[in-house]
């Protein structure tokens, strides 16, 4: 095997390729074990030409146009071999690429730094409120509602629900290029309802902390929850440049309820993924994300979750109770260190059988029926529950203070928290949020 040339491009520029490409162009020789020997050099150059791998490609610092020239020059007599779209904040693009071509690129251009998979990313599957301690916050005698705040939900879409009528401001599809709101998953509908849903098809039973705030749906995942590296940074990158447009109603927080495997770099800072967020938060919008299910295992924190920057949200289980002397840890919520050894997650908050806003016919709604609540809402466990109810609380202290930068929101979050004696920190990070607390 290690006489193949796609297996020796690989071995030789082994840096320059993250693992689960490297494992892709490998797995390509798979079928080569019932071929005969004779017919490997005529099959390998035929995969060589004709199997397709999209990928992201980061550039050297300051190398980003001429890399791009020189990888575009290789493509024009390559067919079917594009770049897709631009990342220039980050100095990356995504491209579709031949494995001869991914080798010529290796070769021919100097520029590039690294060459990732582009990955799949999936979503990351009442008394949650009032046990956050973020049911009728008062602060100078106003009570804080998220107004004036807007909370972008990255995920599978929003469903324009009564509980959010009139605050979906803006919505952009990067699956199906869709222009008006609408969830054919319901995960995204549901993270939405537990940030800033406001009760009013419940009598205010079923409210999110933030039930004032705006909301914008950005999706990046499809009916069956699932995206691609390449469609999230599409989606993060929209929220930067909204703000640059937008000015005078920017997005103030970003919730990713969502996730994959992390892979292993030379530093967490060169995932593109963790570039991408690490990029939103620098300009001033906060990024909670979901630690995810992988739990209990340890070093089980998915990516953008091991960022050092973002807000890393796990799940705990207040077992349907306002009291706080009976909660602990939900099991399947995913514990640190991070793969880089760093401690992780930042705090929990309630993820245990959640009731949020329900997308009607949606995947999840369709196959999960005994999940629905009444007709408008749903139930759904995970730390991307846990997850917009601290986005939504951090709406309630930009509403308070619109001042704080993201670095002091996630002080006073982490400062706030109701801490548990004698507990790992890798499980339970600073503690359980405590909106009251934080503000």
């Amino acid at each position: 095997m290690f006489g193949f040339q796609m297996v020796q491009m690989v071995r030789k520029y082994s840096h320059k390729l993250d693992k689960p490409l490297r494992d892709k162009v490998l797995n390509l020789y798979k079928p080569f074990k019932w071929t005969p020997c004779f017919m490997h050099n005529m099959f390998e150059g035929v995969l060589k030409r004709t199997r397709r791998m999209r990928v992201i490609i980061e550039f050297d610092e300051g190398c980003y146009k001429e890399g791009c020239l020189n990888m575009n020059q290789i493509f024009n007599s390559r067919l079917g071999c594009k770049m897709r779209n631009e990342f220039q904040i980050i100095s990356c693009c995504s491209a579709d690429l031949t494995p001869a071509v991914l080798e010529e690129l290796l070769m021919n251009c100097p520029q590039i730094k690294k060459i990732s998979l582009n990955r799949e990313v999936r979503a990351l599957l009442d008394t949650a409120v009032i046990s956050a301690k973020a049911r009728n916050v008062v602060r100078n005698g106003t009570e804080l509602t998220g107004k004036g705040i807007t909370v972008a939900v990255i995920d599978t879409g929003i469903y324009p629900h009564n509980d959010l009528s009139g605050r979906i401001i803006d919505f952009v599809d990067f699956i199906n290029q869709r222009s008006e709101p609408y969830d054919d998953n319901g995960h995204g509908t549901h993270c939405a309802g537990d940030a800033v849903g406001n009760g009013a098809a419940s009598s205010g039973v079923y409210m999110g902390p933030a039930p004032g705030a705006n909301v914008i749906g950005v999706k990046v995942l499809n009916k069956i929850g699932s995206g691609s590296l390449e469609t999230v940074m599409q989606g993060v990158q929209w929220c930067i440049d909204y703000n640059e447009r937008n000015p005078e109603q920017p997005i103030h927080v970003i919730n990713m309820s969502l996730g994959s495997p992390a892979q292993r770099y030379a530093n967490e800072s060169e995932d593109p993924m963790i570039r991408i967020v690490e990029s939103a938060w620098e300009s001033g919008i906060v990024v909670c994300v979901a630690a995810g299910n992988e739990g209990p295992e340890e070093r089980t924190i998915a990516s953008p979750g091991i960022s050092q920057q973002v807000i890393t949200v796990g799940a705990l289980d207040d077992r349907n109770t306002i009291d706080r002397s009976d909660d602990g840890v939900a099991s399947f919520s995913s514990r640190g260190p991070t793969i880089y050894g760093a401690q992780k997650p930042d705090l929990l908050a309630p993820g245990v059988s959640i009731v949020s806003l329900r997308s009607p016919r949606s995947y999840l709604d369709k196959l999960q029926k005994a999940s629905r609540v009444n007709s408008e809402y749903f139930i759904l466990s995970g730390t991307s529950m846990a997850t917009p109810i601290c986005a939504g609380i951090v709406a309630l202290m930009l509403e308070f203070d619109p001042t704080l930068t993201p670095v002091e929101i996630k002080k006073q979050l982490l400062n706030g928290t109701d801490l548990w004696t004698n507990r790992d920190p890798n499980i339970y990070g600073a503690g359980y949020i405590n909106a009251e607390g934080s503000l």
